[in-house]
């Protein structure tokens, strides 16, 4: 794999290189890896612990922890036992900050490898900070389109130090496209998109649902972006009425969807089939809706009944759920999957480096990815851009079931190998 330097200014390389040649020898020899008696390989790692998003990553500690557990007795690579070292930081649900505390990880704590997950607010700016610095970095939970072109990705040429691993709009159209059409109701669709990145990309006339839903025939009903923690939907709810919406879709924070279901119940507007992307995940969002999270539908990226295991622990996609249920008294959540993948893969990639000291070597290893992990098959030879590799996506249903709500996949058309577990109610 051959690196063009495309970046301009001080890097955190070009800094340490251009410091170390004042030092002394015996100061230089201090910060090479190979003289340290016991080598440690550190993995920086960014996520919305706390405010709005902080719904991704509930499961965090419960993740690490278990990583951690494995990774307790060190690393194989080339004949040495590596240390593993897992820094993790809260972006806050806050892009800004999310930048802010990557640079702390790459320019303070010098972590070899940087991962972070949990929509583009957070892989965004720590991709482009790992990319300035040029620091190899890997991010998941964000569909490819706004981490790739929320980014000015180009496609022909990709970009150098930052990797993705997650589904695309083209499959979560293609699953809720499959679901309306098993339910029958008439295809008139309302679209709530935020003024944000991933609403943006959703919302795009080019590549997000507006062609695909015209082309599919249905009609679409935009009022255009909303800001998100906005207090009031009434506009939109009005616009959704008068056009007779029988579907609702969007993608949306879940405070913003609390405050759109209240209010469409207060103006008596009832669609039959609500499918809303990001809030609608959780069970934390569903339970705190009572009576009425009972039929709200969603994308599915990963549930217990998957059929796929950890390269690294080799537990399967329910006993890892399983494991979080027991030790947290808490439901599953999707996230956890991707968040234990962003550490399979980071794994073997410290296993197959040619030179851990060396960012292009750890580079080289990315891209030559070729993991059966628990969300799916990760490996960057056949992604839909360079730099992404995609998961497979399913879509389904939350339905009361004899342990209060329970998310059940009702359309798996886009990945058949992924079992449907129950079927499509209409909401009453």
């Amino acid at each position: 794999m051959t690196l063009i330097g495309k970046k301009k200014g001080i890097t955190r390389r070009g800094f340490l290189a251009g410091a170390s040649a004042g030092l002394a020898a015996p100061a230089i020899l201090t910060r090479t890896r190979a003289y340290a008696a016991d080598p440690v390989v550190k993995i920086g790692h960014v996520s919305p612990r706390t405010g709005p998003l902080a719904g991704f990553a509930e499961a965090d500690d419960y993740v690490l922890e278990g990583i951690r557990k494995v990774l307790a007795a060190g690393v194989e690579n080339n004949g040495k036992t590596y240390q593993v070292e897992i820094i993790s930081k809260d972006s806050q649900s806050n892009p800004n900050r999310a930048a802010e505390v990557a640079s702390e990880l790459i320019l303070g704590d010098e972590v070899d490898i940087i991962v972070a997950a949990s929509t583009p607010d957070t892989t965004n700016p720590v991709s482009d900070q790992a990319e300035l610095n040029e620091v190899p970095c890997v991010t998941t939970d964000c569909p490819w389109q706004p981490y790739f072109f929320g980014r000015n990705g180009d496609p022909a040429t990709g970009f150098d130090y930052t990797y993705h691993f997650f589904w695309g709009l083209e499959d979560v159209i293609k699953a809720f496209l499959a679901l309306w059409e098993e339910s029958g109701v008439e295809r008139k669709v309302g679209g709530l998109f935020p003024n944000d990145a991933d609403g943006n990309a959703w919302g795009d006339e080019i590549h997000g649902f507006p062609p695909a839903l015209i082309g599919s025939g249905f009609e679409l009903t935009d009022p255009g972006r909303y800001q998100p923690l906005t207090d009031d939907f009434s506009s939109q709810i009005s616009a959704f009425k008068e056009a007779g919406c029988d579907i609702i879709t969007g993608n949306m924070i879940p405070p913003d969807f609390g405050t759109f279901w209240s209010q469409s119940a207060q103006q008596g507007f009832n669609p039959k089939v609500v499918t809303i992307g990001k809030a609608l995940l959780f069970p934390s969002v569903i339970e705190s809706l009572g009576e009425r999270g009972n039929g709200l539908t969603s994308e599915i990226w990963w549930t217990p009944n998957h059929p796929f295991s950890s390269s690294l622990t080799g537990v399967s996609a329910k006993q890892l759920a399983e494991g979080y249920t027991a030790s947290s008294g808490r439901p599953w959540t999707q996230p956890i999957g991707f968040k234990h993948a962003l550490f399979e893969v980071t794994t073997d990639v410290i296993r197959r480096s040619a030179d851990l000291d060396d960012p292009n070597a750890i580079l080289e290893a990315i891209s030559k990815t070729d993991l059966a992990t628990v969300v799916g098959h990760v490996n960057w030879d056949f992604g839909p851009v360079k730099n992404v590799s995609k998961t497979p996506l399913v879509a389904g249903q939350w339905q009361k079931g004899a342990n209060g709500m329970e998310l059940v996949i009702t359309s798996n058309h886009s990945a058949p190998e992924i079992p449907t577990t129950g079927t499509l109610q209409l909401l009453s």
